[in-house]
């Protein structure tokens, strides 16, 4: 059993409260309204009047709010920083690598212990197999508060001491998943526009998702390596299939910004002279962007 208090009860950092009562821990919670924080007191949270008091009752401080920004206005008041002084900071709020940085150096300058987390999960699936907290920053602090984080999460890996690391990875995760749920908003008003299910295009998708995991596996692989050579497909291909997309939506009536992005974006890489190429040597355009 622990003692931690969290900070910030939207429905993420309500969950991670949640679960850590769940388990056993002795939960301190601080919301700025009040009244959120009312069901987890129903299960044994202690309500904390103000962030000063939330951060003296726990050796340990988790902070879910809506950005770094949020954080730093509720911690940088005097008595909540001194109050802070010689303990973790676990940061789950959503922010970027210098974000990240920038929290560690504000850290260290009050002689704070920082990890900084990512959640790669939604609020009902924290404290359940399939959640992930992804960590990096202080080794003694990941140390001292993985017992706790793994009760939160059923994976929690430490992406070592450079802060930035999981901020990095949650946002190529955020990339993936965001680009991937608008190709499928855009696959279902192909099936509505058919009169097909689109509940049995989600099946279908879920389905061959560790085909399309293995595919970008691979690509993963040619980029890293930089064999772009002798594909199974070829980036001129992808652009003829997206060119495709733009013109099945022109006939089915529906929006076409999501395909003629998808073409254009294919179609510089071919310009660029690398249609024969794997699509991953897109990269290439997309470093020259930079």
């Amino acid at each position: 059993m622990s003692e931690v208090s969290v900070i910030g009860l939207g429905p993420m950092g309500f969950a991670l409260a949640r679960a850590l009562l769940e388990r056993g821990d002795r939960v301190t919670v601080w919301n700025r309204t009040a009244a959120k924080a009312e069901p987890l007191v129903a299960q044994g949270a202690a309500l904390a009047a103000s962030v000063a008091e939330a951060v003296q009752a726990s050796a340990v401080v988790v902070v879910c709010v809506a950005d770094y920004n949020a954080t730093f206005r509720l911690l940088e008041a005097r008595d909540v920083a001194a109050a802070l002084a010689g303990k973790v900071l676990v940061q789950l709020s959503t922010g970027t690598p210098e974000d990240a940085r920038r929290g560690e150096g504000w850290a260290k300058e009050r002689r704070v212990d920082y990890l900084d987390g990512a959640i790669l999960a939604i609020p009902s699936q924290i404290g359940k197999p399939e959640s992930t907290i992804l960590v990096s920053g202080s080794d003694p602090a990941y140390r001292k508060t993985k017992p706790l984080l793994e009760r939160m999460a059923g994976a929690v890996p430490y992406l070592g001491e450079k802060v930035g690391t999981a901020s990095a990875l949650d946002l190529a995760f955020l990339s993936y998943v965001f680009v991937g749920l608008l190709g499928f908003y855009h696959g279902a008003r192909i099936c509505e526009a058919e009169g097909l299910s689109v509940a049995d295009l989600g099946s279908m998708l879920a389905d061959v998702a560790p085909a399309v995991g293995a595919m970008i596996k691979h690509d993963a692989h040619v980029i890293q390596s930089g064999a772009f050579g002798d594909p199974e497909s070829s980036l001129d291909a992808c652009w003829r299939g997206a060119e495709i997309l733009v013109r099945q939506a022109k006939e089915a009536g529906i929006n076409t910004d999501l395909p003629v992005f998808a073409s254009g974006l294919f179609r510089k890489g071919v310009t660029a002279g690398h249609g024969a190429e794997s699509p991953g040597a897109l990269i290439k355009v997309l470093r020259e962007g930079a």
